[in-house]
């Protein structure tokens, strides 16, 4: 029986607005010691009053407006009631009938093609308190810094057709969040954090069956693991003639399996009504076109400049959108590039597509890593786009060989300083004089001639053999184009 997966995702996601959704405590985001940032209002004291956080509601119609959703006009809180320790006041202020974004639609590539994602809708609410679990769950602890946090929920519509695109989809949008500025969005701390309901159909079927919701999964890898596990489970009840019901079951990382929790709650059961403490909001024309007005470059959007204005490739462009302040690097170092044609006479006007190519693979391989531990650490980045153009200029135009690159922009970093000034320091220019590489060569041949004599038979690694022993014998710093000419006149004349 050919069964196809229904995925659709209700995703979390931690706005970092300076203070919480309700109140003025501050939003630490887990960066505090446990139950020093609450007050009355969000530990849900008798007679205290809500005042809505006006960055939250305006950074959930950014992501509506990001997302292509329809940006509502008339929006509501109301209160969804239900108790869990983590929960203080005994319901949540959150969004059922009238949330701030409606009917959207987000765009992912899987497999080099287009796929359009419904999204159902958008809405604002506050976060519950985090539990902690001691070791062996003899007793919990609840940390009520996270209680009354804003809390965006994304709801798609069952358009993800394979744990391959959740995945896929949950990446992207992460993209978005951080393009966004309005959260880091990062799973594995729980600024993100995703719900996957799936079900099975047949093929040909156009009812929906009852969906499994899995819980708070904290990964993109898990996430693709707990739908493609429920697939198997749900796919053998169904060989057992036993289609799955509504359930509500959790992800076990350590297992590989999820876990039944407890039955699906209908909206009924969380008595839902208006909250009565914060008035309707009414937003005019003027107020949704200055949100539509305020998107920056959306990453699908910077994607495809990127390939088109700098000659990039999908996947250098792909690597550079993942993180905005290298991306906004490598454009100033562009733009620092091409100010060094007008300036110097050794660079062309057609060098320069050659040199941005050039940045990008040395950005993405050599210096991203120097950036991330440095940021990790609390560091400043030292190095300059200016001066990073000017190390990519030696490498373009071999006064410094691949090898020095990782070497010099330690250097740089730790120094601050230029590249030619640290080249020299650290004896990294690449000797190009040709009487001095001359003599290396024909010592090199002359040390070595049964290697000559298979060269002389058509055997070309011979080749690279001896222009190891050169560069050994320069310490590296021999320049590889050179030598190689060189090498190949010098073994033809043997012939």
């Amino acid at each position: 029986m050919k069964l196809i997966p229904v995925i659709g995702l209700e995703i979390h996601v931690q706005l970092k607005t300076k203070s919480k959704m309700f109140c003025a405590c501050k939003n630490v985001l887990g960066d505090a010691n446990p139950n020093t940032a609450i007050c009355p209002i969000c530990l849900g004291y008798p007679g205290t009053l809500p005042v809505p956080n006006r960055q939250a509601i305006e950074w959930t119609q950014l992501a509506g407006a990001a997302l292509n959703c329809e940006l509502a006009k008339h929006a509501k809180f109301d209160r969804k009631s239900y108790f869990y320790p983590d929960l203080p006041k005994g319901y949540q202020i959150t969004q059922f009938e009238e949330p701030f974004c409606l009917q959207g639609h987000f765009s992912i590539i899987v497999d080099g093609k287009e796929r359009s994602i419904g999204i159902t809708r958008i809405h604002l609410e506050e976060d519950a308190a985090k539990n902690i679990h001691t070791p062996h769950e003899k007793s919990t602890l609840i940390d009520y810094n996270r209680a009354g946090t804003p809390l965006m929920e994304i709801v798609t519509e069952p358009d993800i057709a394979s744990p391959e695109e959740a995945k896929i989809f949950l990446q992207e949008l992460q993209r978005v969040m951080r393009t966004l500025g309005i959260s880091d969005a990062d799973m594995e701390s729980g600024q993100m954090r995703c719900d996957a309901n799936i079900s099975l159909k047949k093929k040909d079927e156009i009812t929906l069956h009852p969906k499994t919701e899995i819980k708070n999964i904290n990964s993109f890898k898990f996430v693709e693991k707990a739908l493609l596990y429920e697939i198997e489970r749900q796919s053998a009840m169904w060989e057992e003639k036993e289609i799955p019901q509504h359930a509500t079951r959790g992800w076990n990382s350590k297992t590989g399996k999820t876990v039944s929790q407890r039955t699906k709650e209908a909206a009924a059961d969380y008595r839902y009504f208006p909250e009565a403490d914060i008035p309707p909001f009414v937003f005019e024309e003027a107020d949704v076109q200055n949100i539509i007005k305020a998107l920056p470059e959306l990453p699908w959007e910077a994607r495809e400049r990127f390939m088109k204005e700098y000659g990039l490739t999908p996947v250098q462009s792909e690597l550079l959108i993942e993180n905005t302040d290298l991306a906004h690097f490598f454009e100033d170092t562009y733009s620092e590039i091409a100010q060094l044609d007008k300036e110097r006479s050794d660079i062309a006007p057609n060098d320069i597509p050659h040199l941005a190519t050039l940045a990008a693979k040395v950005l993405l391989q050599e210096f991203r890593l120097m950036w991330e531990e440095e940021f990790s650490a609390g560091r400043e980045i030292r190095i300059t786009p200016e001066n990073f153009a000017e190390l990519i200029v030696l490498l373009k135009q071999g006064k410094i060989n691949s090898n020095a690159v990782k070497p010099m922009l330690l250097e740089m970093q730790r120094t601050g300083g230029d590249p030619d000034a640290v080249m020299q320091n650290l004896g990294l220019a690449q000797v190009s004089d040709t009487v001095e590489l001359e003599k290396i060569v024909q010592e090199v041949i002359s040390e070595n001639t049964q290697v000559v004599e298979s060269i002389k038979t058509g055997k070309e690694a011979g080749l690279q053999f001896l222009m190891g022993q050169v560069m050994a014998k320069t310490k590296g710093k021999a320049n590889p184009k050179i030598v190689m000419e060189m090498l190949r006149k010098a073994t033809r004349k043997s012939n």
